[in-house]
């Protein structure tokens, strides 16, 4: 558990250091090359914990918290029409406040365009180091009364676009069922059925689908089974149901209530479907069938919702050596064909966050999948103990998150600066500082509500 703590708190610094200094580094570097004078550099806020002094007398400065980041210009807080008034003429060329507009919007533009760079970069990096891998979408399982089932879907059925979107591997389905979240209306899913060669178009109704859910989960809400994962038991909780029944780890579950069951995940939706409700369960053991009476306590969910939990969990089960080759796919790309497909994920991903956002904002999406830092350190941590893979890919998410985010037209951010040249830009002179000093509070109000909405997000979960 400390050990735990510890890479979580070491991978959320890494991660938040990495962005943070490619955001900030990205003001600095136009900044510099339109002739700003930079007067600090700041990675984190608070005291300093280190700072030195550059060549053309930048303060660099390592503060100790992650949260964020800042560069000092010579004449920024200067609005007035005039330019840098208050800066001495000797010095007035080297004045933010002195250059052109569009010098100004390239300068405070340059830290989410770093980000958005950043992301191309580390999925340009993982398309060659890796390649693109992944399992065919082909249907394990469909859930009775599931609307997959009910548009017609059956096990073996091979996925090949969602919405017209062409599908490859799993990964892309569940990124385009992503896209639909919060969303009412028709979605077409295409697919080969089993044993045949053509696809045909199946339909399922949504209505205001998963809207209010903390923890979306678009293929299991409609029915899907990517894999079916052994009903292996692999251990017990002391004191569980399924340990007071009498099951033992290496068990195999065969059936419940006389019902036939194939994989894990049927296994645990008939569980949770039956809290204090007796079931009459057939284990293999040994080769052996063993007949038990279980009875699932029962969990009250966040939601209200009363299901049934047993304390056992699954054996480990590795999905690529359980599948015949032609399920595997793998695509290899070579420093240059890997660049095109790096910057279509970055602009796929960066419309799905905006998108996300904007459903946030008008309610098809719940709050509660907004994240703060306690659950990147969590994810952080996860991830960068799966592999270099799955970090990196998430370092980019959030790369490509920290770049949409900014962009937003609300003052303290650099959307809310750009905002405000934008109309520099028309009316030919500044916005009035009293205006800018309302829009100042108003946005520093809004970010630090959804900071505390964050938190307290991240807090609900662990508890």
């Amino acid at each position: 558990m400390v050990l735990q703590l510890i890479i979580n708190i070491i991978a959320l610094l890494v991660t938040l250091g990495i962005l943070v200094t490619v955001h900030e580094f990205g003001h600095f570097w136009v900044a510099r090359r339109c002739g700003v004078k930079v007067l600090r550099f700041s990675i984190g806020f608070g005291k300093a914990v280190k700072t030195w002094i550059g060549k053309d007398g930048t303060e660099f400065v390592i503060a100790p918290i992650p949260l964020g980041g800042y560069v000092k210009m010579l004449g920024q807080e200067d609005t007035s029409v005039d330019g840098a008034s208050s800066i001495p003429e000797s010095q007035q060329h080297l004045s933010f406040a002195s250059k052109p507009l569009w010098q100004r919007m390239a300068i405070v533009a340059a830290g989410p365009i770093a980000n958005f760079l950043l992301a191309i970069s580390v999925f340009w990096i993982i398309n060659v180091a890796y390649g693109l891998n992944g399992t065919s979408p082909v249907l394990a399982n469909v859930l009775e009364d599931s609307p997959a089932y009910s548009a017609g879907l059956r096990a073996g059925d091979e996925i090949v676009a969602v919405d017209g979107e062409q599908t490859e591997i799993w990964q892309q389905v569940t990124m385009l069922l992503l896209a639909r979240l919060g969303e009412t209306g028709e979605l077409v899913i295409s697919a080969i059925p089993a044993g045949q060669s053509s696809a045909r178009d199946y339909t399922i109704a949504l209505d205001s689908w998963q809207s209010n859910t903390a923890e979306p989960n678009p293929l299991g809400s409609l029915g899907f089974v990517q894999y079916e994962i052994p009903p292996v038991i692999e251990g017990l909780i002391d004191g569980g149901a399924a340990q007071s029944a009498g099951m033992q780890a290496g068990d195999r579950i065969v059936s419940a209530n006389g019902e036939e069951l194939t994989g894990w995940l049927q296994w645990v939706q008939r569980v949770r479907a039956s809290p204090e409700l007796p079931l009459e369960v057939v284990v293999q053991r040994d080769s052996m069938p063993v007949t038990l009476t279980l009875t699932p306590a029962a969990s009250v969910l966040d939601s209200g919702e009363r299901i049934g939990v047993i304390g056992a969990y699954v054996q480990e089960f590795d999905l690529y050596a359980s599948l015949p080759a032609e399920r595997i796919r793998e695509v290899s790309y070579n420093p240059v064909s890997a660049f095109v497909p790096a910057v279509q994920e970055t602009w796929e991903k960066s419309v799905f966050v905006l998108d996300s956002i904007k459903k946030m904002v008008i309610g098809l999406i719940s709050v509660k999948n907004i994240n703060g830092p306690i659950t990147i350190a969590q994810v952080a941590g996860e991830t960068a103990s799966y592999g270099l893979e799955v970090y990196l890919g998430f370092l980019a998410i959030l790369s490509i998150s920290l770049g949409v985010l900014n962009l937003l037209p609300i003052p303290v951010l650099d959307g809310g600066h750009l905002l405000y040249y934008s109309i520099e830009a028309v009316i030919r002179r500044p916005v009035p500082e009293r205006i800018q000093a309302m829009g100042l509070q108003l946005g520093l109000l809004l970010i630090s509500g959804v900071m505390v909405l964050a938190v307290y997000n991240d807090v609900s979960r662990l508890l």
